[in-house]
């Protein structure tokens, strides 16, 4: 059976009370006291009563996380920016994975109320802002992650989306591309949305261009291959000369089956751009140009602004911070002897 307080409080001659602030307050109990009290907890192999002590406070010193694919590397390196900046506050991060589920999203913030975590950092699939102020009337703040939000009475952190996608396709048409392809996920998922919104601003500006709007049910590799299969199906002639990948696993999917294939060379025939930068992209057998998010940041901030909310109170001004992307050229779009 496990030590409890008292166990302890017997083993080292004191009351329960004080072995209590032994634990929470050590600085009102003397340093033999002190001394005393942690031989006993280490003799016994006594483990604190987390649970209880969180019930006691009303609220756990853990900060629930939901992304929407947790096996892209964006969203990794996001949630490990969430974890440094919540180590150093004194917070453990509970990371849960939507896979663009609006069910599985709602199944974790249910998850997340009952365990009464300090607050919500949520990339957003489904959850409707009513069930959000449910939440934060009942104790439960969040912070909307890697999206934009309209409403002022929410802090969000994320990148401008729109003016990545057109710097992206701007690039495109900068070196002469003229026939676009748009090989994203769902419409549903805001990103995505935007992504193409700032293509589509892009090739307006260009007379002889065109915009083709390819659709996938996700964001991944294989979806991505399967795109880039039936591209390569096409004819010469009405193939796009370039593609713009809504993230960076499509953009790896596409060129693995232009390589597989072996008659559609990048970016000879058509010039590949993708979105996140993340670290596969160097290393891809043609480097991809894409579209980098300070995604490491993104979830670093996003737990300032949590904990900004929590400790203010009702007095707190949200924050809509939006960083900036940054366009990233490698071979897939202009090649080595140009890049030299």
């Amino acid at each position: 059976m496990a030590a409890s307080v008292r166990d302890v409080a017997e083993r080292a001659g004191v009351s329960v009370g004080t072995v209590s602030n032994v634990l929470n307050r050590p600085d009102k109990v003397s340093p033999a006291t002190v001394e005393r009290v942690t031989a006993a907890i280490e003799d016994l192999g006594f483990v604190r009563n987390d649970a209880a002590r969180q019930l006691r406070a009303g609220r756990s010193r853990s900060i629930g996380l939901s992304v929407l694919d947790i096996g892209n590397p964006f969203f990794t390196d996001l949630a490990r920016g969430a974890e440094d900046r919540g180590r150093e506050a004194g917070f453990s991060v509970l990371l849960a994975n939507s896979d663009e589920d609006a069910e599985r999203e709602a199944a974790h913030l249910d998850l997340f109320s009952e365990q009464r975590v300090f607050g919500i950092l949520l990339t957003p699939v489904g959850a409707r802002p009513e069930r959000l102020d449910s939440m934060r009337r009942h104790g439960t703040p969040t912070v909307l992650v890697d999206r934009q939000t309209d409403r002022e009475d929410y802090s969000s952190v994320a990148v401008d989306d729109a003016a990545g996608g057109y710097m992206a396709v701007k690039h495109l048409l900068d070196i002469g591309r003229r026939r676009i392809a748009f090989v994203g996920g769902p419409a549903r998922i805001r990103q995505v949305a935007d992504r193409l919104e700032g293509a589509q601003h892009a090739v307006a500006e260009v007379p002889d261009a065109t915009l083709e709007v390819i659709l996938q049910d996700s964001l991944t590799v294989l979806h991505g291959r399967a795109a880039g299969e039936r591209l390569a199906e096409r004819s010469a002639g009405r193939r796009p000369d370039a593609v713009f990948a809504a993230n960076d696993l499509l953009a790896m999917g596409l060129l693995q089956a232009f390589t597989m294939l072996g008659h559609v060379r990048v970016p000879d025939d058509i010039a590949l751009i993708g979105y996140d930068d993340i670290a596969f992209t160097r290393a891809s057998v043609v480097p991809l140009s894409s579209v980098r998010q300070p995604s490491h940041e993104i979830g670093h901030t996003a737990v300032d602004l949590l904990v900004r909310e929590v400790e203010a109170g009702r007095g707190f001004e949200h924050e809509q911070i939006v960083f900036q992307p940054e366009l990233v050229v490698r071979e897939s779009t202009v090649g080595d002897a140009a890049r030299r």
